[in-house]
């Protein structure tokens, strides 16, 4: 499995993860490329905690290392953010 591979599967655990805590056990959302972000169901403060969480397993944050502030709108864009801003 490649790092772009383990990174979404990374991603996509911990959402749910986080999506459960946030929201009374419930099950996350399918997370299809184009979904909106915002359309998740997670607010700011469940995205704060995903990042975070992420941080954790990956052992960085792309958001910290990125020289531009971005804001991804879709699951592929946080995905590939993730993927394009790992340390060398």
């Amino acid at each position: 499995m490649s790092d772009a591979s383990n990174i979404e599967q990374s991603i996509r655990a911990l959402f749910a993860e986080v999506y459960g805590t946030q929201n009374a056990g419930a099950p996350a959302p399918e997370l299809k490329d184009e979904t909106v972000l915002l359309e998740t169901g997670l607010d700011s403060l469940g995205f704060a905690i995903l990042v975070t969480r992420l941080e954790e397993e990956l052992d960085y944050d792309p958001f910290s290392l990125s020289t531009e502030a971005y804001y991804p709108r879709t699951f592929r864009e946080f995905v590939d953010f993730y993927v394009a801003n790992q340390p060398a």
